[in-house]
């Protein structure tokens, strides 16, 4: 069985910055653990596999350690893919996801998702979790993740986190930092060592988090946000009620065929 596949890099006009997800679209699913294989081979954050449907396409992803819920880099890669590549008409396109419909509209060269609004609860700041990020927490929250909120911009960029101390929090799949920007309205940085994945150079699930959070302290509902890892990524952000848009750019970086 050949498949080809895409990597793209999501979040940014130029390869080699922004988040890199394949993707794989397929007839019908694949087993499982082939799919869970394919991302561990792959070794990418996330690996996208996506089904055309009646109604849309199902999508799922796979980091090189489990499936989960919700990506949105992958997302986009996925919606990068489907209308460059295989001229699809819908516009915005529907997937079915497990964590609802998503839908991602493509307007020129930028891609607008729209997920689910999460805004996380507040949880304790533990004294683990300030030795293990290095630096100290204002706020602390959790939804799937552990959400931790620092002083300012410098404090975010100049992290360099116990990533083995972070595998071992009781709490979250993984830890999102945020702060207010100095020329975005709010920056961020994930970690995934849990996912093996000890940054994720842009997280879009974690702007479901972000973007309800800092709408709602700065009392505005459209906000520019910047990823600050080392590969970067901008995101353009909008809280519509209980959901979010997150828009972004994308590039292909290579195009392949597995032989299974």
């Amino acid at each position: 069985m050949n498949l080809e596949y895409y990597v793209v890099d999501a979040f940014s006009n130029e390869v080699f910055k922004g988040n890199p997800a394949a993707v794989y679209v397929l007839e019908e699913w694949l087993p499982d653990e082939l799919m869970q294989k394919i991302a561990i081979e792959n070794n990418l954050s996330e690996t996208a596999f996506t089904v055309k449907r009646d109604h849309g396409f199902e999508l799922r992803w796979f980091t090189p350690d489990r499936e989960i819920d919700l990506c949105g880099h992958a997302t986009l890669a996925t919606a990068f893919v489907l209308f460059n590549y295989y001229g699809i008409s819908e516009n915005p396109v529907k997937f079915a996801s497990q964590s609802g419909d998503l839908f991602v509209t493509k307007n020129g060269h930028s891609y607008y998702m729209d997920f689910p609004s999460i805004l996380p609860k507040k949880t304790p700041i533990l004294p683990e979790y300030e030795q293990a990020i290095g630096a100290k927490i204002s706020e602390a929250y959790l939804a799937r993740d552990l959400f931790f909120v620092l002083a300012d911009e410098t404090t975010v960029a100049e992290l360099t986190p116990d990533f083995t101390a972070i595998e071992k929090f009781e709490l979250g799949v993984g830890v999102i930092v945020t702060a207010k920007g100095s020329k975005e309205d709010f920056v961020s940085r994930t970690f995934f060592p849990k996912l093996t994945i000890n940054e994720d150079p842009v997280c879009g699930s974690a702007h479901s988090n972000l973007i309800p959070y800092w709408a709602g302290k700065l009392d505005k509902t459209k906000l520019s946000a910047h990823q600050i890892s080392p590969r970067g990524g901008y995101l353009a952000c909008e809280l519509k009620n209980d959901r979010v848009v997150i828009g972004g750019t994308a590039t292909l970086f290579a195009k392949g065929t597995a032989f299974l």
